[in-house]
């Protein structure tokens, strides 16, 4: 099957140009191909922007063990809507996943239940070295330090060092210092105002963690992402330790700040908890110089139910996947930033970071993993229109400029709106498990 996609304002690794590209099967076979081409579907996306797929690399989709929040069938139809064709999970679903056994049981459920691409971390725990030195087929390794599900916080030191000593992979990691937290939940344990979960896990509690990391991945030469940065002190220090280090941002906390709980409540508690304005324009500068590599969501949906117990007992996380892109569109209409910054924070970055095979770039060879893009289109978020399980976003009420109208992955369609109608397809056997190069970066 060939699909001809004409006349688009194309995103490419060194340019943009009016163009037009040919997918011949999963491959962008031409970029401007000859005026006589012809193809099987042929589309004239004039006036509209081509760019590569999204990856998402911290996704938390819940399945197996917690599907009434979100599971893969849902969580990818999200991804598609949100021009998101592949993500990267969490291990922190039940059972965990921090064996080759939990693994490769993800990728085969994975397998037949996806729209999009999907790859999953494998998680560090205080004994499970080996699995993580001999696992080939994931990203790579996630480190929780500070609180988290099942066995799955890693605070020991000499555990810490093994990890960054021994094995291979890329690591990453939650950073927030368990012992400053534990400190702070306690002198606020009488406390019941959600705000007070940011005076719990403070600035300080993420810094300490970030340095720790930092200090440990320097000292061992392993390379090291930081997950969800949430600080403009944690910039400098990401910054300053030089290119081994990278650092990503998510939504939440380029958007929110403490002023929102007043508004929106337990729906914006999160871990790391939001910070101040000031750290919201400290994240955004340090994204525009480089700072920081990546924009993620750190999708982690809970019913509304759940989010309206009483502080603390409300858990910490929402779902972002199927409007991050968006949010950054309308950045781009408000003049904040361009699209090539965008595509660079949400498709480049993490495909280099991870070494994903063929993505990230509409390059003639790589796989057809594209969105296109109607940046005068509005993008309405409700409760009552999301694709994720759990059937709210904090952004609810708001009318984004700049939507996705197509998304292809490996070559077939996926998601289109039309007229306001959305379609999604039906062939759940779309997404394909993501190849990572580990051994030849």
């Amino acid at each position: 099957m060939k699909t001809l996609i004409r006349n688009a304002h194309v995103v490419l690794p060194d340019e943009t140009a009016v163009t037009s590209v040919l997918i011949d099967g999963t491959t962008i076979a031409s970029i401007d191909p000859a005026i006589q081409t012809r193809a099987d579907i042929e589309l004239d996306a004039t006036g509209r922007w081509l760019i590569p797929g999204v990856v998402d690399d911290q996704v938390h989709f819940r399945e197996p063990g917690l599907t009434h929040k979100e599971d893969l069938h849902h969580a990818s139809r999200a991804c598609a809507k949100g021009g998101v064709t592949s993500f990267l999970e969490m291990p922190n679903t039940v059972p965990n996943t921090v064996d080759r056994k939990a693994l490769e049981e993800k990728l085969a459920m994975a397998r037949g239940k996806c729209l999009v691409n999907y790859g999953f971390y494998i998680g560090a725990t205080l004994d499970n070295l080996s699995e993580l030195k001999s696992v080939t087929r994931t990203p790579g390794i996630k480190i929780f330090i500070g609180s988290s599900t099942g066995n799955l916080l890693v605070d020991d030191q000499e555990v810490l060092e093994a990890i960054f000593a021994e094995t291979r992979l890329p690591i990453c990691a939650h950073c927030e210092d368990e012992a400053t937290v534990r400190a702070n939940a306690e002198k606020y344990s009488a406390e019941t105002d959600v705000a007070f979960h940011s005076r719990v896990r403070d600035h300080e509690a993420a810094l300490i963690a970030t340095r720790r990391s930092i200090d440990l991945a320097l000292r061992h030469q392993h390379p090291f992402h930081v997950l969800h940065v949430s600080t403009a002190a944690e910039v400098e220090e990401i910054h300053q330790a030089g290119d081994l280090i990278t650092g990503e941002v998510c939504p939440h906390h380029l958007f929110f700040n403490v002023d929102d709980y007043e508004r929106l409540g337990s729906l914006v508690k999160m871990n790391p908890s939001i910070k101040n304005r000031e750290d919201n324009e400290a994240l955004w500068q340090a994204l525009i110089d480089g700072k920081l590599q990546v924009v993620a969501t750190d999708h982690a949906p809970h019913t509304r139910e759940e989010k309206r117990q009483p502080y603390p007992a409300c858990p910490s996380g929402l779902p972002a996947v199927e409007n991050s892109l968006a949010l950054m569109l309308n950045e781009v209409n408000q003049g904040r930033i361009d699209i090539r910054q965008v595509v660079h924070w949400m498709c480049v970055e993490p495909t280099r970071i991870w070494h994903l095979r063929n993505k990230g770039a509409i390059r003639e060879g790589f796989d057809a993993d594209l969105a296109l893009i109607d940046m005068d289109a509005p993008h309405p978020v409700s409760h009552d229109n999301q694709q994720a399980k759990c059937g709210w976003s904090p952004w609810d009420g708001v009318t984004l400029k700049g939507s996705v109208v197509q998304t292809w992955v490996m070559g077939r369609e996926v998601f289109r709106k039309e007229q306001g109608q959305e379609t999604f397809s039906t062939d759940h056997h779309s997404g394909h498990e993501i190849e990572f190069s580990h051994g030849d970066a």
